[in-house]
């Protein structure tokens, strides 16, 4: 519970914090300034708080007092071996009068520089390739935060002193965690379109990993992958399910620079350790990674963009990831692509679970020929209908496909999730009984009338390898039978009522007159259509 409060005060906090720029900025712009000035307040307070740590093994009571014992330990001739101590464990070092407890003060004082703000965030960079180009996206000179030097620098130190209410001393990573995993959803709500290329719905998120974390939740050491990684919400939900969550070893790859780095702070923000982060900045697709010693994972997680264009060039019929099915995702259609690629990188004993449009169901040419590849393999294991309008970026209802290497048969679960949701103003969402219900009938793997069929590879080879949904599930409800008798007294009783009404319109009609010739023929031609109207 009181987890649960302190998640609360900081996201109230942070959120204030957000208020300051969202008259200057639109939320896609202003979540790098928060989520970036927010991250190095943690590095700051963190790094003063291990300081502490080292030289009086216990935690400060607050981060004035840690700050005034790291001034101190400078002037002491160990300086330089405390520095090397901090520097292997944080992996950076922050000068005092760099650390985010300075920059409050000099807010609150009015004698705030940003020049050093810069300086802190160029040090950080600078000093391992953990954070190469972390705090790119935030320019502290756009004139989005104000006109003139005096007021970008006013909207930064405001910024500065709000976050700094932030407790983040006695919040745990959990905690501190699921309050930036909160904002990054409400960046999301706010940015509407954009937020597909960073940020997958929590109840999507939920589905994905308890279906591919499934019989693998004791694994020490489980390996996480996610090659359309976004913010990193995706990879980071398996801490949630796994028995050893500080062994999970997360590997991601992210096409966009500002969201890559979103990831990067988003995994320390949930206090996964360097060692177990691998994070890439590049395209999927272009180039295949990862390619060193570890190549293939327990978990693939995917949630990549629907139905993107790539090249489709003629040499990836050689890439071994693409090679086995003798053609290629067509140029308009990425989803296969992305498909293919994930599944190359899992486990022989491994789950994947992707989201992808409908279409990859049911549309031919060459995604017909992989479809009916992977089938006959064995691969598709489940499909599973989601209800519309759940993402950000897009309206369209999608459905999540899971694949596996080595099974025995080829039978495929049909679940048609489809009606399970709550219909929102901007989205529809997925309620934690929504959720457990469609795990619930995955776990069961048979057919549940109007829900699930648990289809033979006959069933499907019968379909000609078309995949859609209502193929194998019928979900119609039958409309109840009209009762006749009743709908012809019905009919009879307003009948009756509408001629007592033209009846007394009629009378009404008669007694009114006119001294108008015309008007009265035009009166007495409208009665005379009451009259025909009666008879």
């Amino acid at each position: 519970m009181a987890e649960l409060e302190n998640s609360k005060d900081l996201i109230s906090v942070l959120w204030s914090g957000a208020d300051i720029l969202r008259s200057k900025m639109d939320a896609n712009e202003y979540k790098d300034y928060l989520l970036g000035i927010v991250f190095y307040k943690y590095l700051s307070d963190s790094f003063l708080i291990k300081v502490y740590d080292l030289i009086y093994d216990e935690k400060p009571d607050t981060l004035k007092i840690a700050l005034e014992a790291y001034r101190e330990a400078l002037e002491d001739e160990s300086a330089e071996e405390l520095k090397e101590q901090i520097k292997s464990e944080c992996h950076y070092v922050i000068e005092p009068e760099l650390t985010y407890t300075c920059f409050a003060d000099a807010a609150r004082n009015n004698s705030f520089n940003r020049e050093q703000l810069q300086k802190a965030f160029n040090n950080i960079e600078q000093s391992d390739p953990l954070f190469a180009d972390l705090f790119t996206d935030i320019d502290l000179y756009s004139n989005r935060l104000g006109t003139g030097d005096q007021k970008q620098s006013d909207t930064i130190a405001s910024l500065i002193k709000e976050i700094d209410k932030a407790d983040l001393l006695n919040s745990d990573a959990d905690v501190l965690g699921n309050a930036y995993e909160y904002l990054i959803g409400q960046f999301a709500s706010e940015t509407g379109k954009k937020a597909g290329e960073f940020y997958t719905p929590q109840a999507v998120s939920k589905i994905l990993t308890k279906i591919a974390i499934s019989g693998q939740e004791t694994k020490k050491g489980l390996s996480v992958y996610d090659p359309c990684m976004g913010s990193g919400s995706l990879l980071l939900n398996a801490k949630r399910y796994a028995a050893e969550p500080n062994y999970i070893k997360y590997y991601g790859q992210e096409l966009m620079t500002s969201t890559y780095n979103l990831a990067r702070m988003n995994m320390f923000l949930h206090g996964v350790v360097p060692e177990n982060q691998k994070l890439r900045n590049a395209d999927t697709l272009d180039s295949d990674w990862p390619t060193g010693e570890e190549t293939d994972f327990n978990m693939v997680l995917m949630n990549p963009p629907y139905s993107a264009k790539w090249s489709a060039a003629a040499g990836f019929l050689q890439d071994e990831r693409f090679s086995d099915y003798g053609v290629l995702a067509p140029k308009s259609k990425a989803d296969y692509a992305f498909l293919l690629h994930g599944l190359y990188h899992l486990k022989n004993n491994g789950t994947m679970a992707i989201v992808l449009p409908h279409g990859v169901l049911f549309r031919g040419a060459a995604e017909g020929k992989i479809r009916e590849k992977l089938l006959r393999s064995g691969h598709i294991y489940a499909v599973i209908g989601l209800p519309a309008n759940l993402f950000y970026n897009t309206s369209i209802p999608t459905c999540i496909i899971v694949l596996k290497k080595h099974r025995d048969g080829r039978d495929v679960l049909f679940i048609d999730a489809s009606k399970k949701f709550e219909k929102g103003k901007k989205q529809n969402t997925m309620t934690d009984k929504h959720i457990d219900e469609v795990v619930d009938l995955y776990h069961k793997r048979k057919t549940v009338e109007k829900e699930s069929f648990l289809a033979s590879f006959e069933d499907i080879e019968k379909n000609d390898f078309n995949l859609n949904i209502p193929r194998y599930v019928d979900n119609f409800e039958k409309e109840e039978e009209i009762d006749l008798d009743a709908l012809l007294n019905e009919m009879k009783q307003t009948d009756e009522e509408l001629e007592k009404t033209q009846g007394e319109v009629l009378t009404l009609l008669k007694e009114l007159t006119s001294s108008d010739d015309a008007v009265l023929k035009s009166l007495n031609h409208l009665i005379g259509m009451f009259e025909g109207g009666l008879m």
